[in-house]
Formats: structure tokens, C-alpha cells, sequence
């Protein structure tokens, strides 16, 4: 049986994808649930997923992204947008679900909701926007890790203009502002250039320090 970490070692971040190949739609599904199930601090999720599959966003999308073809000729296109504020309302909401889903609602858990509400309030809108944002990277990893095991590629992605994105996707209306993409799809049979290339990560000893 393979595991998880021979299927890290296994990925890479694809520079070209197979086009004419589209992953299965219980793959996919299992990768998004996998991104809707990431940790955030405060069980806030503070961020939404895209999934763009459709030719022509993507198209446009590829014009703000320094034309990189992986964006048009993945499968499906993983965009990640945090909200461009932690408001009240939107703290409400997620401790108000809380309290429904678990049929609960205790003391400790509300005197927590009146601390963290004091602390978005001081913190202010763009501190909270990053806030927000540093959570959907969590939700990246998720989803990359989810990828590999589900043996499909993935290449995340920074190189775009955040704003232009938010314009095509009509994010502001919806009170969000991309952080990072990540196309989804299957490595090309040939023409790409790090396919083959060995893995290069620091070795244990120069990357983990133990403190017992």
C-alpha cells in the first residue's frame, strides 16, 4: 500500500497539464471536502473556494496570471478567497452555527465570542483581510495534500493580479479577495521541463530541531 508520504514525494508542482484529460468528479469532490474540512483558528473558516471549470473565466483569468498555460489547460481551477474583513456578523454567523449544529450553548463558548469580537474590532479591516487570508493557505495545504493522495496534480499558484481576479470573479460583491489558485488536472506526457527532476528538500537534520 503507498503512503501518504510516498504520494508527497510522488507530486510536484506541474508546469504542464494534459488538457484533453479531466479529473473524476469524486476526485474532485473528496479534494474540496478535504479543503472544506481544514482547521482554522476559531472554527471561523474564514474563506471560500471556487472551482472554476468554465473555459472562458479561465481564459480571462490567464491573462492576469502572467499567461501561464497550467491555469487553461488544467482540469479545474481552485481559486481561494478570504473575506476582506472578520466582521461581527460574519463571527455571529459561524458561532451561531456552532450553537445549531451541536444543539448546545454554553457560558465558556460565549464569553469566548465576546473576546474574539473584541479582538476583530481592534484589529481593523486589513489586518483581518490578512488574518483571513494566512487561514485559506491552510486550506491550500489541504488540498495539495488531498491531491497527492488522490494521485492528481496540483500547482499552486501566486503569480496573478489579485484584483483583476476579483474583478472577473465579482468577489467584491461578495465581500472576498483571491489569495492563491490552484490548477488541478495530470501532468503531461511530455514538455515538462521538471517532470523528471529530483525532489530538493533540506535534509532532517538541517530542517527539524528537536527541544526535549
Amino acid at each position: 500500500m503507498t503512503t501518504l508520504n510516498e504520494r508527497l514525494a510522488w507530486r510536484y508542482a506541474t508546469k504542464k497539464f494534459d488538457a484533453t484529460k479531466s479529473v473524476p468528479a469524486e476526485k474532485l469532490e473528496r479534494i474540496v471536502e478535504a479543503v472544506r474540512l481544514a482547521p482554522t483558528s476559531s472554527g471561523l473558516q474564514p474563506f471560500e473556494l471556487f472551482v472554476v471549470s468554465n473555459a472562458d473565466i479561465r481564459a480571462k483569468i490567464r491573462t492576469v496570471a502572467w499567461d501561464q498555460a497550467q491555469i487553461t489547460d488544467c482540469s479545474h481551477l481552485l481559486v481561494f478567497a478570504a473575506w476582506d474583513d472578520i466582521t461581527a456578523d460574519r463571527v455571529n454567523m459561524m458561532f451561531d452555527l456552532t450553537n445549531d449544529v451541536r444543539g448546545v450553548k454554553s457560558e465558556a463558548w460565549e464569553n469566548y465570542r465576546q473576546m474574539l469580537l473584541g479582538i476583530v474590532a481592534d484589529r481593523g479591516t486589513e489586518a483581518n483581510y490578512q488574518a483571513a487570508a494566512r487561514q485559506a493557505y491552510i486550506g491550500l495545504g489541504a488540498a495539495l495534500i488531498a491531491a497527492a493522495f488522490e494521485e492528481v496534480d496540483a500547482t499552486p499558484m501566486e503569480g496573478f493580479d489579485p484584483a483583476a481576479v476579483d474583478e472577473i470573479l465579482d468577489l467584491s460583491s461578495k465581500n472576498l479577495r483571491s489569495v492563491v489558485m490552484l490548477p488541478l488536472g495530470y501532468r503531461a506526457g511530455e514538455g515538462d521541463w521538471l517532470v523528471n527532476l529530483k525532489k530538493v528538500r533540506r535534509s532532517r537534520d538541517s530542517f527539524v530541531t528537536e527541544i526535549k
